[in-house]
């Protein structure tokens, strides 16, 4: 049987209001599953490899294809939340450096069958991310599914322009936008 460990998902951009009013919905008429702070570390190189931490956990992850798609392979290595400083370090010596640091609170429900997350992070912004690990060969099925969704719940999708955009700007000014 083949992996499902392509990561389909659409994300929009909410506002203050839009946020509160959606976190009423899920917690309503989701499954709430947690709620995490998280800091994660953005590297350096080629490829899109990262590493981070909320109160419980931590990771080392690496999503391949670009940056904002609606759908890329995941690789994930789950670490004891104590092993978070030494992944640091280890991409550190291998020549990599933290080239972004991300702040953000997490909220996470299940929702008709997706994971759904409703993020506020620290000078970036509220994101709605509807999400749904699947097959490679059904990642067109699964977006058009996740962009139903997206529009049953009233909420256009942000464009991949627009999340590009901020992002170059976050990645430019990180550090005065977390003060």
């Amino acid at each position: 049987m083949k992996q499902q460990n392509i990561e389909a998902e659409i994300r929009s951009f909410v506002s203050q209001e839009q946020y509160k009013k959606l976190l009423r919905f899920f917690k309503k008429e989701g499954k709430f599953l947690a709620v995490e702070n998280q800091i994660s570390y953005y590297f350096s190189g080629e490829q899109d490899l990262r590493i981070q931490k909320s109160d419980k956990s931590a990771k080392i992850w690496l999503k391949k294809g670009e940056m904002h798609a609606d759908s890329r392979e995941e690789i994930e290595v789950k670490l004891d939340l104590k092993q978070f400083e030494n992944a640091e370090k280890l991409f550190e010596a291998l020549g990599y450096e933290v080239k972004i640091k991300w702040f953000r609170k997490r909220n996470i429900f299940a929702w008709q069958g997706v994971s759904v997350m409703l993020d506020d992070t620290k000078g970036y912004g509220c994101i709605l991310e509807l999400e749904k690990m699947c097959k490679e060969s059904d990642k067109e099925k699964t977006v058009a599914m996740l962009k139903n969704k997206l529009a049953t719940l009233k909420i256009a999708e942000t464009q991949k322009a627009e999340f590009g955009e901020k992002f170059e700007y976050y990645k430019k000014n990180w550090q005065k936008l977390v003060k």
